[in-house]
């Protein structure tokens, strides 16, 4: 009969132990996910502020430049369109965080690693020196290239099929 007592104690214990565990885990998990979603608001809006400071930075550029010279010269020439590129860099990366598929999400850096490639072969000086850098970085940035086109065009091929599929459903 005591042995009884103890092992009904003992499940009774157990089954306590698993449901304040369960409890805690729910709430523990409930509040990190909401300190992470305001974290990640907090971190979109310095972006927005941030690409906001870059477009700011990028028209008084080119105005400036404009004024001061007229027809611009290449080297401001140069500056206004790496800026830009930045800017493009900036507006991609505050645009995936708004992308709630992982697919999408992935696309989108390889588009923005794409025009990372773009921008420093553009800023590279044409340099002899430099010449494998620059073989290295146009591979990579055609093969980057390639790769978002393709991935695009399996994109549209998907979405005719599924377009096919409910018409025949």
């Amino acid at each position: 009969m005591e042995n009884d007592t103890n092992s009904k104690s003992e499940e009774n214990l157990l089954t306590k132990v698993s449901t304040f565990n369960q409890f805690l885990e729910q709430k523990v998990e409930s509040t990190l996910l909401k300190l992470l979603n305001i974290a990640r608001y907090i971190f979109i809006v310095m972006m927005i502020v941030y690409l906001g400071q870059c477009f700011v930075s990028l028209g008084y550029k080119m105005i400036a430049f404009t004024i001061s010279q007229g027809a611009l010269d290449f080297d401001s020439i140069k500056i206004i369109l790496t800026d830009g590129l930045f800017v493009l860099i900036v507006l991609a990366i505050v645009k995936t965080l708004f992308i709630q598929d992982g697919f999408d999400y992935a696309i989108t850096f390889l588009e923005i690693s794409f025009v990372v490639l773009v921008r420093k072969l553009i800023l590279l000086e044409t340099d002899p020196s430099e010449t494998m850098i620059l073989l290295v970085l146009g591979i990579t940035s055609a093969m980057f290239f390639i790769l978002i086109v393709y991935i695009h065009g399996l994109k549209h091929k998907w979405a005719k099929e599924k377009c096919a599929e409910t018409r025949v459903e």
